[in-house]
């Protein structure tokens, strides 16, 4: 795993980790990298120092001596906000994965019940919908099904 900080085209920085190197290129060429700000695509490795770690040596503590891992805290009142809406959207809607844009169509048409749902869509299919006057928005994060 590899950890990126990402600048968008309105100078929102963020980080964001990825397989390595080469899935960041894969998945930005795809247009599926976005801002977690704005949800803008147009994103682009930003300056940013590099994390190494110092070599192992014999003085390093016993495995079972070592600090646990615990899941990291949202630091701001930004963070704190995207955490308690990302709850909210995953408790009262329902994840409909790469069929968000055909599921919002056909709610739109009438073919199927409304509902409250969330879900991936390529940016044209997301321009698609808003131009036909499909009430859809980007989310400012990923689904929790699609990160570790």
């Amino acid at each position: 795993m590899i950890q990126f900080t990402l600048k968008c085209a309105n100078d929102h920085r963020f980080d964001s980790w990825f397989q390595s190197g080469a899935a960041f290129d894969k998945l930005h060429a795809a247009g599926m990298v976005g801002c977690s700000v704005c949800g803008s695509t147009e994103v682009e490795k930003a300056v940013m120092a590099p994390r190494v770690r110092p070599a192992r040596s014999a003085a390093a503590p016993a495995p079972e001596a070592q600090h646990k891992p615990t899941l990291r805290q949202p630091a701001s009142e930004m963070e704190r906000a995207l955490a308690d809406l990302r709850r909210k959207v995953e408790e009262n809607s329902e994840y409909v994965g790469l069929n968000f844009a055909a599921e919002a169509r056909a709610m739109h048409d009438g073919d199927t019940p409304e509902r409250a749902i969330h879900g991936e869509a390529k940016a044209d299919d997301a321009r698609k919908l808003l131009e036909d006057g499909v009430p859809v928005m980007p989310l400012p994060f990923l689904p929790g099904r699609k990160t570790n």
